[in-house]
């Protein structure tokens, strides 16, 4: 859990965070998580999280930090993890008291003790089922901007619900880790906004609205336990009382809605219309902002944060960083240093010689095998010189990029000389 502050110049004043394994040791998370023994279902403790902010709250107050010049708050959430109230727990959180920290009065709060989170893969029979429910992968992706993901929160709504109906029907509220967050600064239900809330399976991404055949599909009175979705930067309304009384936080501080890590990224980095993100990391993820989608079986399209008529394209690769350590490892003595050389050596086009790289099953598209392609177009090719191995893998990858990027409705603009 991170926490930064800035001033009306944009300036950090202030940042810290607090570590799920090394300082909630009592939790005994690994990666903030636990992997259940099937190794597919991975789940954290929601009273970790609290815990957390209780914890962080905490050591900004003995470090002086003044709460009563805070304006407005807000916060980004792991996309697609999910956290599911007990009857009755909205009067707990509007009236938890000041003298206590905040985990001790939710404690019982919580019909499902460890959230779903994003790495959780446990939920392959019910994106089948959802899938068939719609008429098939690609028709809700037309809907809901995505086919059916394991860590969707649809799909996980509706394995609890088809695993222990009872847990379910004693859940009066369902948040995205995001909308939770903001709950408990608001003191009462933050709805979720409709960028968190387009990567469930559930929202219609044009119209902004739940779509109620994916709902039927995953569990019945699902609407009255999410709420209706808001723009990503609706002000919620202001600072719940225990905040003023506790940290002396400015009873005039406004909550705006909290979004998804992803969509954050986008507001982040002050993305506009054209442009491109790429993280390359363990996965390479490639984000942009697009005006007229095409949703596809490969890839995300979720509303945008920052302007609620347009949306945003996610892409994310699976063999990014490690395959490309493993090709400078084979092909340049394990050293960046000779992996530019012998691609600086090489010419855009790498004469004809195309790659394509997976050392594990990828995502985009799903495909797995080293795929070398020689001038002639000759497809069984057993090796590249090092050289031109290493100009293929970069160039294909960002080819794959592109390609899949002007699949979901992304067009490359022709390059401006004057700029």
């Amino acid at each position: 859990l991170k926490v930064i502050a800035i001033d009306e110049q944009l300036r950090v004043i202030y940042e810290d965070n607090v570590h799920f394994d090394k300082d909630l040791p009592e939790f005994k998370t690994q990666g903030g998580v636990y992997i259940h023994s099937d190794r597919l279902t991975v789940t954290s403790p929601v009273l970790m999280w609290v815990k957390a902010l209780d914890m962080i709250l905490e050591k900004m107050k003995s470090s002086g930090f003044n709460f009563s010049q805070v304006r407005a708050l807000s916060g980004a959430g792991q996309q697609h993890g999910s956290v599911y109230w007990k009857k009755g727990s909205i009067q707990i959180l509007k009236n938890a008291s000041s003298e206590l920290p905040l985990h001790q009065s939710l404690k019982g709060c919580f019909s499902v003790s460890n959230s779903p989170i994003w790495m959780d893969s446990s939920t392959a029979s019910q994106c089948r089922e959802l899938e068939k429910a719609m008429g098939g992968a690609q028709l809700l992706a037309s809907v809901t901007g995505s086919r059916a993901y394991e860590r969707f929160t649809g799909n996980q709504i509706a394995k609890i619900y088809s695993q222990n109906p009872e847990v379910y029907k004693q859940t009066e509220r369902i948040s995205l880790v995001s909308s939770f967050a903001a709950s408990l600064f608001l003191g009462t239900y933050a709805p979720i906004d409709y960028s968190d809330g387009s990567g469930m399976n559930l929202l219609q991404i044009w119209e902004k609205a739940w779509s109620k055949s994916c709902l039927d599909a995953c569990a019945p009175g699902l609407e009255e336990k999410l709420g209706c979705p808001v723009p990503s930067h609706s002000v919620l309304g202001p600072i719940s009382p225990y905040y003023s009384q506790r940290y002396g936080f400015s009873p005039d501080c406004k909550i705006v809605a909290f979004t998804g890590d992803n969509p954050a990224s986008l507001a982040g980095m002050r993305l506009q219309e054209g442009d491109i993100a790429i993280s390359l990391g363990t996965s390479d993820t490639l984000f942009l902002w697009i005006q007229e989608p095409t949703p596809a079986l490969e890839g995300h399209i979720l509303c945008n944060p920052v302007d609620s008529q347009t949306y945003m394209a996610l892409l994310c690769f699976k063999n990014g960083s490690l395959m490309r350590e493993r090709i400078r490892d084979d092909c340049a003595s394990g050293s960046w240093d000779e992996f530019s050389k012998a691609l600086s050596s090489t010419v855009a086009g790498n004469d004809g010689n195309l790659g394509f790289y997976f050392d594990v099953m990828e995502i985009t598209p799903e495909a797995v095998g080293i795929h070398r392609f020689n001038r002639d177009n000759q497809k069984v090719v057993p090796s590249f010189p090092k050289e031109v191995e290493i100009r293929a893998l970069i160039e294909g990858q960002f080819m794959a990029k592109r390609i899949h990027a002007e699949k979901l409705g992304y067009k490359v603009c022709k390059y401006d000389e004057s700029y």
